[in-house]
Formats: C-alpha cells, sequence, structure tokens
C-alpha cells in the first residue's frame, strides 16, 4: 500500500515550488499526484476536504495541518506521514 498525497495546483510558481518539495521528500511509498483547481472536480474534491486557498496538500484523504489557512510547512507535511511509509 502506498500513502495517497493529493496537492491542490493552480499552476503558480508558488504551486510548481510545493510540487518539486514534495517530490522531493516523498518516499516510493508516497503517490504524489497533483491536482489542477481549473477542473471543477477538483474544485469539488477541494471544497469537501476545506481547502481555502492553493497550494494546499491532502495526505490519506485528510487535510494536511499545515494547508489549513497559514501554507505549506515541511515540518507539519513531515508529521503527518508525507515520505513515511504506511504502518
Amino acid at each position: 500500500m502506498k500513502r495517497t498525497v493529493e496537492i491542490f495546483s493552480a499552476g503558480c510558481a508558488m504551486c510548481d515550488e510545493l510540487v518539486r518539495r514534495v517530490n522531493t521528500i516523498a518516499s516510493p511509498s508516497c503517490d504524489v499526484v497533483v491536482l489542477d483547481m481549473q477542473q471543477p472536480d477538483v474544485v469539488e474534491r477541494a471544497k469537501s476536504l476545506g481547502v481555502a486557498s492553493v497550494p494546499a496538500i491532502a495526505i490519506d484523504g485528510a487535510l494536511a495541518d499545515c494547508c489549513a489557512g497559514k501554507g505549506p510547512d515541511e515540518a507539519a507535511l513531515r508529521a503527518a506521514g508525507l515520505g513515511q511509509p504506511l504502518a
């Protein structure tokens, strides 16, 4: 099994930087998916998770604490399981 990492992106420079950072941190046990906020189904998914701004990251179906309004933080992402195998 792999950890699912969803990155909600608007395609801006900040989003692109986050995608690069996540891919650097992620391990082979992470399935990283970049989701385009221009797509209506992605917007609905983001809303269902409580995404208020992009870039944002959900790990295993839960919005990472760092993405709840204040922006992504590497330590919080690691604490949420990014880069770690599933137990």
